[in-house]
C-alpha cells in the first residue's frame, strides 16, 4: 500500500488548505457547546460547503459528489479536522441519503437528495428501541398497511437531535413471519404526521441532544418506503457500515490529541510543565500509538474501497478501536484538567474553559462505544464475518 501523496494530491491539500483559510470562520470554528456542535452552525458549514460543490464526498458524482478520489476524501477529512472544521450534520448526507439513492426510487431521490445535499431538511434516525437497541432485529415498531398509507404505532429511542428534525428514517415491522430480520422494512415519516411526539432525554453532560419518539396510529404514505417491503434489514446493514467508519472519528481524535500535547506543555507543574512529566508522556505514548495503528488500518479500509469494494466488516474494527481511543483520550485530557474539569450542573465552566470542554467531551463520549452497535456486538461480527469463527 503506496501512502505516498503525488503531487497532485499536494495540490489538492493546498486547495483545501486555501478554502478553510478563507471560509472557516471564528465564529463558525466555535459552534461548539461543550462537546457538541451547534445545530445552526452545522447547517451554515453544510452550506458553505455545498456552495463550493465539496458537501458529499462520498456521494456518485450524479447525484452530487464531489468526484474525489479515495486520497482526496481522506485528506479532506483530515484537513477540516486539523482546521477545527465543524461536523456536517450526519444524518442526511452520511446516512439516509446513501440509502436513498442506492435504494430508493428516482421519485424519491429526486424529492430528498437535494434538500439533503444543502441542509435544507434535518434528518434524524430512527432504529433503537427500548429493548432493541444492540440487538436491532427485536424492534417491535409495527407499521400495518391500510390502502395506501402505513399506519405506524410504537417508541424509539436515544434519537439524536429529533428535536430539531424535519425527517426520520426508520425500522419497523410489517411482518412477524420467519426471522426478525425479514419482517423489517425501511420508512420516511414526516416529523409534522399527527401521532409522532418528541420527548426529551437529559444526558449524562447535561444537553439536550437525546430524546424519545412516540408513533400513535401515524399515517405514512406507501411511497415514503424505500425499496421492497421487509427488506429494510439489507437497506440499514448499508447504513451502519457508513455510520461505524465515520464513528471512528481518526482525523478529529488525531486533532484532539494534537490540543491534548498543546494544553499539557503549557500546564505548570512545580518548576515544569505537565508534557514533563513522564508518567503522562507514557500514557500519552501509547494513545498515539495505538492511533497511529487505527489510521493505518483506515487506510488499508480506503485501499479496499479504491478498488471497487464497499465497505464491510472492517467498519466493526474502526468502530471499536476508534472510540475505545475517543474515551482514551477524553479519560487523559480530564486528568490533565484535574480539578478544573469539573462542570456545573448548569452546563457553566469552571476555570480552564480547555478543561471543561475536555470534561464535558467525556462525559458524552462514555456512549461511545455503544452508539452505532455496542462494540460487544462489533466483536461478534468481526468473529463472524472476518474470523469465520
Amino acid at each position: 500500500m503506496d501512502i505516498q501523496f503525488t503531487p497532485e494530491d499536494l495540490a489538492f491539500q493546498k486547495d483545501v488548505r486555501a478554502f478553510l483559510a478563507d471560509n472557516l470562520t471564528d465564529e463558525i470554528r466555535g459552534g461548539y457547546v461543550g462537546g457538541h456542535v451547534d445545530p445552526g452552525v452545522m447547517i451554515r458549514w453544510q452550506k458553505i460547503l455545498n456552495k463550493q460543490g465539496w458537501a458529499a464526498p462520498n456521494w456518485p458524482e450524479s447525484y452530487g459528489g464531489t468526484g474525489w478520489s479515495i486520497t482526496q476524501k481522506y485528506i479532506f477529512e483530515n484537513e477540516c479536522a486539523e482546521a477545527g472544521a465543524p461536523a456536517v450534520v450526519p444524518f442526511g448526507l452520511k446516512m439516509v441519503a446513501p440509502v436513498i439513492y442506492s435504494f430508493g426510487s428516482d421519485e424519491q431521490k429526486q424529492r430528498f437528495l437535494p434538500d439533503i445535499l444543502d441542509s435544507n431538511v434535518w434528518w434524524c434516525q430512527g432504529y433503537s428501541e427500548p429493548g432493541a437497541g444492540s440487538d436491532l432485529a427485536s424492534l417491535q415498531t409495527k407499521a400495518v398497511l391500510d390502502g395506501d398509507h402505513y399506519v405506524v404505532n410504537g417508541q424509539k429511542i436515544w434519537t439524536t437531535y429529533a428535536q430539531h428534525a424535519d425527517w426520520i428514517f426508520c425500522l419497523v415491522r410489517t411482518s412477524s413471519e420467519g426471522k426478525h430480520q425479514q419482517g423489517i422494512s425501511f420508512l420516511l415519516i414526516d416529523m409534522k404526521t399527527p401521532g409522532v411526539e418528541v420527548r426529551k432525554i437529559d444526558s449524562i453532560d447535561n444537553q439536550h441532544t437525546l430524546n424519545e419518539v412516540f408513533f400513535d396510529n401515524v399515517k405514512v404514505p406507501v411511497e415514503n418506503l424505500i425499496g421492497e417491503e421487509n427488506k429494510g434489514w439489507t437497506y440499514a446493514k448499508v447504513l451502519l457500515t457508513h455510520e461505524r467508519t465515520a464513528i471512528a472519528g481518526v482525523a478529529s481524535s488525531k486533532k484532539a490529541l494534537h490540543k491534548l500535547k498543546e494544553f499539557a506543555a503549557n500546564e505548570r507543574v512545580g518548576s515544569g510543565s505537565l508534557a514533563d512529566d513522564p508518567l503522562f508522556n507514557a500514557k500519552l505514548a501509547k494513545i498515539e500509538i495505538d492511533l497511529m495503528a487505527l489510521e493505518y488500518t483506515e487506510l488499508r479500509a480506503i485501499a479496499s474501497v479504491s478498488a471497487g469494494a464497499a465497505p464491510g466488516p472492517e467498519s466493526s474494527i474502526l468502530k471499536i478501536r476508534g472510540t475505545e481511543i475517543q474515551q482514551q483520550v477524553s479519560e487523559l485530557a480530564v486528568e490533565a484538567g484535574g480539578h478544573y474539569s469539573h462542570v456545573m450542573n448548569d452546563g457553566e465552566a469552571v476555570g480552564n474553559d480547555v478543561a471543561w470542554t475536555s470534561s464535558a467531551k467525556y462525559l458524552y463520549g462514555r456512549a461511545a462505544t455503544i452508539y452505532g452497535g455496542s462494540n460487544e456486538v462489533q466483536k461478534n461480527i468481526i468473529a463472524k464475518m472476518v474470523l469465520g469463527l
